[in-house]
């Protein structure tokens, strides 16, 4: 059986594709290999890939890693926290999907993530940084919740639907209903909370300036019926 944790990232991560064509734009601008923070099981690592670019990718979990390097033996992976990570590379391009700058803890946090970005990048090379309005989760009362995202595995059937919305001090937190059903019917439910920082992109480029990057756009990730849109800051070092 695939790993729970395996599982779930593909169904609340693996369809969202809104993106793709941002990373592709920016990495037809470069060379040498890429660098995917937190990359899970390789949704953009993958497209990327698959695309003819040599791509690098990194996630503090070994198991969503495994995957990756099972759909993509091509793509060198690092388990590495993206606060630490330490690799014997220098990129053109550094990306962070998927808001995780968001979901390191607070601005401390994230500074420590910058200053291993900036000593990771080559000269002039550059970092793109995905970034949401937590808020937008916030359903408005005519607009009806978004779909649950469905897989199926092995006979199994598994769905994740985004249920409450709530703010606890300087994040957002929402929470999930993941359900699994067996072969035999049998259900299996959960609630799964999931944190977001808030922060603006005028937060975020202060503190790349502070961490030696310079930030020269901004890109505009339309929201779509299921999933929130997103500004992707890009910073040169």
């Amino acid at each position: 059986m695939i790993a729970r944790a395996v599982i779930w990232h593909d169904v609340e991560n693996g369809s969202y594709a809104a993106d793709l064509a941002l990373w592709r734009e920016l990495a037809a601008t470069v060379a040498g290999p890429i660098l995917d923070l937190g990359a899970g099981t390789g949704r953009v690592a993958r497209d990327l890939g698959a695309a003819g670019h040599s791509v690098h990718a990194l996630d503090s979990d070994p198991e969503l890693l495994a995957s990756l390097r099972e759909r993509a033996p091509g793509i060198s992976t690092f388990a590495a926290d993206a606060r630490t990570f330490a690799v014997d590379e220098r990129y053109e391009l550094i990306l962070a999907p998927m808001q995780l700058v968001q979901i390191l803890g607070g601005a401390p946090e994230r500074r420590a993530m910058l200053t291993r970005v900036h000593s990771h990048l080559s000269p002039g090379g550059r970092f793109a940084a995905a970034l949401t309005d937590p808020y937008e989760a916030l359903a408005e009362d005519d607009r009806s919740p978004p779909y649950p995202d469905v897989i199926e595995r092995a006979g199994w059937v598994f769905s994740s639907q985004p249920v409450w919305v709530r703010e606890e001090g300087s994040r957002v937190v929402v929470e999930r209903r993941r359900q699994a059903v067996a072969p035999d019917g049998t259900l299996e439910e959960e609630i799964a909370p999931f944190a977001l920082d808030l922060v603006t992109p005028g937060e975020f480029e202060r503190e790349a300036r502070a961490s030696g990057l310079v930030p020269v756009a901004r890109h505009t990730i339309p929201e779509t019926h299921d999933h929130i849109g997103s500004v992707v800051v890009e910073c040169r070092r």
